[in-house]
């Protein structure tokens, strides 16, 4: 009977924790007065955060991640895409940033973020296959195929529709670029990165749906009767629906990012985001998955950990840290 409590227990737990590892947060550094990324890590670990995202292999904070079982996405910048069509160079990249670095357990590896043949950066477009390509065969080399998959992050407004969300679809002129990237991420058993923003979909037009606050059903999908209460799930269920027509149906979905600004645009208020932050948290930490995929756990990370008053774009894009830069905390966030 005691060992079949403890089994018991010991599945209870790792259930736990697999549930509170669903949420990490995103580590931006486009800011002035940041603290050092020491005490971000220290901050991540007091506040229980056990997973945390990066844009770019910034060596301070691997080396403030060793020995810290925070889980990692590491990410290639977009302006490095280029040389790591070189295996050579991707090579080296691995080793200086990855092999260096045994003691930081990485989890994926982000070939390039939000690259679209529609805008500013459409001339990275070549360039992120081969090198997702070549980053995987440096993974291979170094005996960590299992232990870390290779990605890239891309987002909704490459879909080309999106409701319903069982109809959801790339764009024409964008299939030729991400359905070859769909078909290596589903022979390499990787996930697909998407970064998705309900505060982006008009949300003023139903607060509540993109809030997570609304009372019921507010969009019904007239292809197959599924029931949506919040747009997150529905844009999510779009992007399923986008991958499975090319080939992608089996590919899990990562959200890379998601947040709600503070200030700085419609509906940007310090309350809206608070709830939009919590609600998040404790929909993705459910065992309910979306209406399409249920039962499927959805990882999610937060963006971001700090306000970034360098942040090109709009004001809104300054404005979405979960922790201001003297690491007080803007909303009640609980991680554990």
């Amino acid at each position: 009977m005691t060992t079949m409590l403890t089994v018991l227990l010991g599945l209870l737990l790792s259930r736990l924790v697999s549930i509170d590892a669903q949420v990490g947060v995103c580590y931006g550094r486009d800011g002035d007065g940041l603290p050092s990324q020491q005490d971000v890590v220290n901050l991540y670990r007091r506040n229980g955060i056990t997973r945390m995202r990066i844009y770019d292999p910034d060596q301070a904070t691997l080396r403030a991640l060793k020995g810290t079982n925070i889980e990692l996405i590491i990410g290639v910048p977009n302006d490095a895409l280029q040389s790591l069509n070189d295996q050579g160079a991707a090579n080296t990249w691995v080793r200086n940033n990855i092999q260096n670095y045994p003691d930081v357990r990485f989890r994926y590896i982000a070939v390039g973020n939000e690259v679209d043949p529609n805008n500013g950066n459409s001339r990275y477009v070549n360039f992120v296959l081969p090198a997702m390509r070549n980053v995987q065969n440096a993974i291979n080399a170094a005996g960590l195929r299992n232990q870390i998959k290779v990605s890239t992050a891309t987002y909704t407004g490459l879909l080309g529709v999106s409701y319903p969300p069982s109809n959801g679809a790339f764009r024409n002129n964008v299939r030729g670029f991400i359905e070859p990237i769909i078909r290596f991420l589903a022979g390499n058993n990787s996930p697909m990165l998407a970064n998705i923003y309900p505060y982006f979909a008009n949300p003023n037009s139903n607060l509540p749906y993109a809030l997570f606050s609304a009372a019921g059903t507010v969009v019904t999908d007239p292809n197959n009767g599924l029931q949506y209460s919040n747009i997150f799930d529905a844009m999510l269920d779009a992007h399923y629906a986008a991958q499975a027509r090319l080939g992608g149906g089996n590919v899990q979905i990562v959200v890379s990012e998601s947040g709600w600004p503070s200030a700085g645009g419609n509906a940007a208020t310090v309350g809206n985001a608070g709830t939009y932050y919590r609600n998040l948290i404790r929909h993705v930490r459910g065992t309910t998955g979306t209406p399409a995929k249920p039962g499927r756990s959805i990882e999610t990370y937060l963006f971001a950990m700090f306000d970034e008053n360098r942040k090109p774009g709009e004001e809104s894009e300054k404005h979405f840290g979960i922790f201001s830069p003297d690491q007080r905390p803007k909303y009640q966030l609980s991680f554990s």
